[in-house]
């Protein structure tokens, strides 16, 4: 049962509350990555092809894009200047959708350093043909001027591999941009947004009319909203569609979503200056924090607030005092008939948090612990506390304090069951993330985390999944950066969800697969990752690649350290490239990369040849014995002898 106290509250556990079982610790992290795989959804930031496609669809070309397109297809670079909220990056992101397709990928530069110290624009990330995104619209003075110094030498870079290169400028600080980068600016306008609007709804099978889309309302409100929010109503607009009876229209959609986006930060604020007391000052945050809760779930949330605040008890005997149905009705509030509560007016509820966030700053420090404690009663359902997070991060965010989500992740990986708090702390980290303004912040963040020894395994788990399912739609480069961290650092269940990330990340594209072979030729190299090993030959794919010397290269640094280990840790991928070598398409390039790997030691080599004659044996075939006589052939030839054994 659940007891309801003055300023305290005391839980019944909902569920398991056992914190060292594997099964359970599997299921909140599959939990976890299937919350972020539906948030992914519904993004604007990824780059992948299906969501250009979709974007393409809805993208009303700006005032000023031809010289864009035309500043890119000559020069190889373009920078997009425009205001915030007029569509720079969208319009970066259709310029390089709009361009040829090669053998290149179209993809956004890190814009963290990551495991480099030397340069912020690394060549090595420019493949032929690539079509690059770098968005610097929120970058700071001095990594902006850095990046112009490195510029010109990328350029040479892009031109000479038939690469292309969109820039998204910060336009607060135009007045840094170098004289010679000026002549590659194009300056985007902000497009109609009534026909940005129309062009979203016809997107969805909603054909308005000019008469339905001209109300004095909604003309007032896209005067001045950004084209974020213009996609935001009409997504509004699709999801009151979809959910309403089959005899409303347009009008009555477009009216409902309007009404989210009045204005009550005037009522508010005068809603507030009446209220006689503290409690129902808390009562109304708590109620705008977990609007659509339950009564219950809002009246612990406002006597914890109380406790955190150190509000003095009301010492009015307890039956002498208004009940919860009185106290919310003196601030707006009805229950519904399923025991929920939410205030009357559209938006409301969003004003109000606005409102603490914005003019009660010197608590926000309370705030972020009390809400900590607020998720901690497990009475909450799993829709309320995502809901409850969102808004959370939301004000955080808007009011300049990241470091707010980034604790709380932390601080929920440290409570008992910590388990049960995988798909909060997730969830967090994920908003962070995908936030335009302190993306690149929490991206910082977590490699900081992940190359950390003193990282706690429980939030190693929680960064996993977020560079596998959030980070990696949109900066795969560096997602896949901290999964390999993850994975050498991690142990137990984690470290083999992080290998198995890194595999799976570093096995979707090309590009990405001969970066991670880079990155293990490195690591193996230093000999100071046994993980690395692991990865290799579980990655090294005979198949894949080895018609690019810089792959074959990458694997013969990566078979020479592996085969210096003990035979029983190789000879299973030496006998599946083997495998691969029968075919006589694919033997000329297999065989060289494990000669050449093998070939500058004569104890590995004859290893190697002996596991290949073991190989030959278990198998009894013409095509086995033909190809173990070529690998003998290529480890000679690459040892400088002939095929005889003779000095040559």
């Amino acid at each position: 049962m659940t007891e309801i106290h003055e300023g305290v509250f005391v839980n019944e556990a909902h569920g398991s509350v056992h914190s060292g079982s594997g099964a359970q610790f599997n299921f909140y992290v599959r939990t976890a990555e299937e919350k972020l795989r539906e948030r992914a959804r519904g993004r604007t930031r990824t780059i992948a092809e299906e969501d250009r496609v979709h974007i393409a669809q809805r993208f009303l070309a700006p005032p000023g894009l031809q010289r864009a397109r035309d500043r890119v297809r000559d020069t190889h670079t373009v920078l997009i200047d425009g205001l915030p909220g007029s569509g720079r990056r969208t319009a970066a992101l259709m310029l390089l959708h709009e361009l040829p397709e090669t053998h290149g990928s179209l993809h956004e530069l890190p814009d963290t350093s990551d495991d480099k110290s030397a340069s912020l624009l690394d060549p090595g990330d420019v493949g032929p043909g690539d079509r690059l995104l770098l968005d610097l619209s929120e970058v700071e003075e001095s990594r902006y001027l850095d990046v112009q110094g490195e510029l010109s030498g990328l350029r040479s870079t892009l031109i000479g591999r038939g690469a292309h290169l969109a820039v998204v400028l910060p336009h607060h600080l135009a007045y840094l941009l170098r004289a010679d980068l000026r002549y590659l600016v194009a300056e985007v306008g902000r497009p109609s947004p009534h026909r940005v609007l129309k062009r979203h709804l016809r997107a969805v099978g909603i054909m308005p009319t000019a008469e339905e889309l001209s109300g004095a309302e909604l003309l007032t409100y896209l005067a001045k909203a950004p084209m974020r929010d213009v996609a935001a109503l009409a997504d509004r607009i699709r999801h009151c569609r979809d959910r309403s009876p089959a005899d409303r229209g347009l009008p009555d959609w477009l009216a409902r979503s309007l009404a989210v986006q009045q204005d009550r930060s005037a009522q508010v604020a005068a809603d507030l200056t009446a209220m006689r007391s503290g409690r129902e000052r808390a009562l109304l945050i708590s109620t705008a924090m977990f609007h659509g809760a339950t009564a219950e779930t809002v009246l612990r949330a406002t006597n914890a607030l109380l406790d955190v605040m150190s509000h003095p008890p009301d010492t009015t005997p307890r039956l002498d005092r208004a009940d919860l149905h009185a106290e919310l009705s003196m601030i707006g509030v009805e229950p519904q008939p399923d025991g929920r509560v939410r205030f009357g007016a559209e938006g409301y509820d969003r004003a109000v948090r606005d409102h603490f966030w914005t003019f009660l700053p010197d608590v926000r420090r309370q705030l972020r612990d009390w809400f900590k404690e607020c998720l901690t009663d497990a009475a909450i359902g799993p829709a309320d506390r995502e809901a409850a997070i969102t808004r959370f991060g939301r004000q955080v965010l808007r009011t300049g304090r990241p470091e707010d989500l980034a604790w709380l992740a932390e601080r929920w990986m440290s409570v008992r069951p910590w388990e049960r708090f995988v798909p909060e702390a997730s969830q967090a980290l994920a908003i962070g993330l995908d936030d335009e303004r302190y993306g690149r912040f929490f991206r910082q963040r977590v490699y900081d985390w992940a190359t950390s020894a003193e990282t706690d395994n429980r939030l190693r788990q929680i960064l996993v999944s977020v560079c596998s399912q959030t980070m990696a739609l949109t900066h795969p480069d560096q997602a896949l950066v901290r999964l390999h961290h993850l994975a050498r650092r991690a142990r137990g269940p984690v470290a083999a969800n992080a290998r198995q990330a890194v595999l799976d990340l570093a096995g979707s594209d090309e590009r990405l697969y001969r970066q991670m072979l880079d990155r293990l030729a490195a690591g193996l190299a230093d000999d100071r990752w046994p993980t690395d090993r692991t990865l290799f030959t579980e990655l090294a794919d005979p198949l894949r690649g080895l018609g690019f010397a810089t792959v074959r290269a990458s694997l013969i640094a990566c078979w020479r350290s592996v085969l210096r280990r003990p035979v029983e840790t190789w000879a299973a991928p030496v006998r599946d490239w083997l495998t691969a070598g029968v075919d006589l398409r694919h033997r000329r390039l297999v065989l060289p990369v494990l000669a050449a790997a093998a070939a500058t030691d004569t104890r590995v080599s004859g290893r190697v040849y002996r596991v290949a004659l073991d190989w030959e044996r278990a198998g009894h075939s013409d095509e086995r014995a033909a190809t173990v006589r070529d690998l003998l052939r290529t480890i000679d030839a690459a040892q400088g002898l002939d095929f005889h054994g003779r000095a040559a």
